[in-house]
């Protein structure tokens, strides 16, 4: 039997889903202790990002985001086969829905994983379109950090989430990874055979924490914006005067495209 045979396989999907859903929960975790310099300052946030898009001389950013792409796509695809299957399975064998009951571990969140999974897949493409690709333009300068001129990125997240609107988004969003995780953490151990009952309620309870301090996490720090945005604005014009330039992260953002694609109609 040959990989993508495995694939196809009711276990294989299992496998896949529950692979790809651990490996993007040490991904989350990796992302939310990064955004946590938010609170360090314009200086450290901005560093780190710098960091991130030159590591490796820009090939490791590019590396790291296919490998999310793959991911992602992975992860939806195997999680919806698997809801797929669970589906058909009931319409055969159940004529009256009701509660599993009994150490059933059917729950609001294990019920919607398939509906929070979509929203939060709609919102990571929503996510880098926003941050990465600067799809609304907040007029933040750009910055010069390690005499490489970037976006002022610190800026650009201070700037969203002082806005009622965007930081209500974005809360939503996360109390949904929350509900998404409760579930999801726990049942990848299940899915790729790494959980019997000796070692599931406590392979549960850790998920359950998990997902319960990364939820909160990403709702504090746009909220914490939100509330303290006058100290949060005041720390980034304070940057900009040490290091802004006189374009502005559209301006910088549009320079580069038009830039690649005079480099493709050359070529």
């Amino acid at each position: 039997m040959n990989l993508a045979t495995a694939a196809q396989s009711s276990i294989g999907r299992k496998l896949i889903s529950g692979l790809t859903g651990l490996l993007l929960v040490g991904f989350v975790i990796g992302h939310l202790t990064g955004n946590f310099l938010l609170l360090a300052g314009p200086e450290a946030f901005n560093n780190y990002a710098y960091f991130l898009e030159h590591l490796f001389h820009g090939a490791g950013l590019i590396i790291a985001e296919i490998g999310l792409i793959v991911l992602f796509l992975s992860h939806a695809w195997s999680g919806f086969q698997v809801w797929n299957n669970k589906w058909n399975a009931r319409k055969k064998n159940y004529e009256v829905p009701g509660d599993a009951g009994g150490k059933s571990k059917k729950s609001v969140s294990s019920t919607t994983m398939l509906w929070s999974g979509v929203l939060l897949l709609a919102f990571v493409v929503w996510h880098v379109a926003q941050f990465k690709f600067g799809i609304i333009d907040t007029g933040n300068r750009a910055v010069m950090v390690d005499g490489v001129e970037m976006r002022n990125l610190y800026g650009i997240v201070v700037d969203t989430f002082a806005q009622p609107l965007w930081t209500g988004i974005y809360v939503i969003i996360m109390v949904m990874l929350g509900f998404h995780l409760w579930h999801g953490a726990w049942s990848a151990f299940q899915s790729m055979g790494l959980a019997n009952d000796l070692y599931l309620p406590t392979i549960t309870k850790v998920a359950h924490f998990l997902s319960i301090v990364l939820a909160v996490g990403f709702v504090a720090l746009p909220t914490s914006i939100f509330v303290f945005s006058n100290h949060f604005k005041a720390e980034s014009d304070k940057y900009m005067q040490q290091y802004g330039t006189n374009e502005t992260s559209g301006d910088m953002i549009y320079r580069t495209v038009s830039g690649l694609m005079s480099a493709e109609k050359g070529a």
